[in-house]
């Protein structure tokens, strides 16, 4: 409920209304309530940590990403690597990378730290720009509301990679290409946000409470910010995770065209570009970066599943793991479960009810 209906219904009952618990706490109980999501959201801080720590955790290995170990590999075999799985040691831990020998853990995480960069800038960019574009469509006058209608459809008209391709290739090389490709990104890709929040926000304004702030003289900005972000989280918040692996997805593809995060620089897209022949001879040279992809991918879903669920609760959890659903469902079963019928007497007549007369006799 809104401040403006709060203190409406105190000046009209003259009591002062208890105040509900905090949204944030209420978040955070039902999010405990759901296992996979915790679980999902373990895995992607692990992922973080881990993207943060790569010069730890590589100088804690003695290697560097970006150095050759010629020694390494057979150039009889086209640069295979020399031992088994890889080339798998105490100084390797998950062997070396055909053809130049760089250790394969010091890409793989600090791989991480860009394509999880560069996701995630292009994302928080696209959201900045989709929900400040949708709110202001659907809270604005008709003409600003055609307007911005109209930028959105060319936004999502236009075609991501031949964009990307030419604002990247026109930048100097002198530009920071990992933040050159999270801004080229986020720039391009914010129209399907800014459609969803649209919509969800010519929803919200037919509510009471929005109704009532509005009417209360309150403007755009605070009606916006007290009474349609907090409806918008879910939505927007869900989506956000889906983006971030599909902007990991749109890193590697520009990495492959040679217009993305220029080599030695490594990144996720890098590995699986390069591994592609390399899937018979080194297969953990393309199953490495794929299953961090494919974890990162799972994780960020699960966990935008379960932070929709908390933030609407009405809306049931897709995921049946962790979720309780089972246990839902068997204390409803329990609660509807026919009840037996009454024992009726031996010899009573169950066709008519008798009734005592005051008399002594029956009446029929």
């Amino acid at each position: 409920m809104s401040e403006a209906l709060v203190a409406a219904e105190a000046a009209v009952t003259g009591v002062e209304s208890v105040p509900a618990a905090s949204g944030a706490r209420q978040f955070w109980r039902r999010l405990r309530t759901q296992r996979a999501a915790l679980v999902a959201a373990a895995v992607v801080a692990l992922l973080l940590l881990v993207a943060v720590a790569a010069p730890l955790l590589t100088a804690l290995e003695g290697q560097d990403p970006n150095s050759y170990h010629p020694a390494l590999i057979d150039s009889a075999r086209g640069g295979v690597p020399i031992g088994p799985f890889g080339g798998v040691s105490a100084d390797h831990w998950l062997g070396v990378e055909p053809q130049t020998g760089r250790d394969l853990f010091a890409r793989l995480v600090h791989g991480a730290r860009v394509s999880l960069g560069v996701a995630l800038a292009a994302t928080v960019v696209q959201v900045a720009i989709g929900v400040t574009v949708g709110v202001a469509s659907a809270l604005g006058s008709r003409w600003v509301d055609q307007l911005l209608s109209r930028v959105t459809n060319i936004i999502v008209a236009m075609p991501l990679m031949i964009m990307a391709l030419a604002l990247l290739a026109i930048v100097p090389s002198s530009f920071p290409r990992p933040v050159l490709v999270a801004l080229v990104i986020g720039l391009i890709a914010w129209g399907n946000i800014a459609r969803i929040v649209r919509a969800q926000t010519l929803t919200l304004k037919g509510l009471d409470h929005v109704a009532a702030a509005r009417l209360s003289g309150w403007g755009p900005v605070r009606v916006a910010r007290r009474e349609l972000l907090p409806g918008l989280a879910a939505p927007v918040i869900t989506y956000a995770a889906l983006l971030v692996p599909m902007n990991i997805t749109v890193e590697a593809a520009l990495s492959f065209l040679g217009v993305g995060v220029k080599p030695p620089t490594p990144s996720w897209g890098q590995m699986l570009t390069a591994a592609d022949v390399w899937y018979q001879a080194a297969p953990q040279y393309l199953l490495l970066p794929a299953g961090a992809l494919f974890v990162t991918v799972l994780a960020l879903t699960v966990l935008g599943d379960g932070v929709r669920t908390a933030l609407d609760p009405r809306a049931a959890s897709r995921l049946r793991v962790g979720t309780g659903r089972g246990r839902g469902k068997k204390g409803q079963a329990s609660a509807t479960a026919p009840v037996p019928p009454a024992v009726t007497p031996t010899g009573a007549d169950k066709s008519t009810p008798t009734e005592q007369h005051p008399t002594g006799g029956t009446a029929s």
